[in-house]
């Protein structure tokens, strides 16, 4: 089974090029939905969340507008955050892959926002990177609720560069000239890499091993 990696700063467009591979016949994974899951009432991480950072557990359920709260700017906590979630985000993926792979699946894509950072790029066969030119991408953020500038920005700081991103890709799907467009770039994408010809520029996926969230 050939293991995409799929990464991208924030308002890049990941999610609808994660679809765009789904329909392309593609197991895919989402870390944010992966998170969301251990969040939600009855979820792994709501104990531990909430015994780190008191107060942010309502209803049963971590919230996390009160977690952003509770991190702040503070790169300690973000790091205390990690180890409690990364852990039980990477067994969960560890447990897709497995099925995906028993079923007879010939390529998953694993969307995840901080692939580069946690490095997990080494532990994929390729690396696809999405992205968009800085205004487009500013657009799209700034127009979702709740979202500011400052907040913007301080969500950029904690991200690779998108020219980071770009020259370190496999791959590239440019999400600003359309979805017929990103749909073509994909749809090559998964032509290539199924052709049995196609070498995996990177080491793939050990037995056991797993990418970072």
């Amino acid at each position: 089974m050939i293991i995409l990696g799929l990464t991208g700063s924030i308002g890049m467009g990941k999610s609808t090029t994660t679809r765009l591979f789904a329909e392309a016949g593609a197991a895919t994974w989402n870390a944010d939905d992966a998170v969301h899951a251990l969040y939600a009432p009855g979820g792994a991480a709501v104990e531990p969340v909430g015994q780190a950072f008191p107060g942010v557990v309502v209803d049963g359920a971590v919230d996390r507008d009160r977690l952003a709260r509770a991190l702040g700017d503070d790169r300690d906590a973000f790091r205390r955050l990690e180890t409690l979630v990364h852990p039980l985000v990477a067994q969960g993926r560890l447990a897709e892959l497995d099925g995906a792979r028993s079923a007879g699946v010939r390529l998953a894509v694993l969307d995840i926002p901080l692939l580069f950072e946690t490095g997990g790029d080494r532990a994929v066969d390729a690396v696809v990177v999405v992205t968009a030119p800085p205004e487009v991408q500013a657009q799209r953020v700034l127009s979702r609720p709740g979202m500011s500038r400052a907040r913007f920005d301080a969500i950029l700081a904690r991200q690779t560069p998108d020219a980071d991103k770009r020259a370190r890709a496999d791959f590239l799907v440019d999400t600003s000239r359309g979805l017929d467009a990103a749909r073509a770039q994909v749809n090559a994408i998964v032509g290539t890499v199924l052709d049995p010809s196609w070498t995996p520029p990177r080491r793939g996926l050990p037995s056991g091993g797993e990418p970072g969230q």
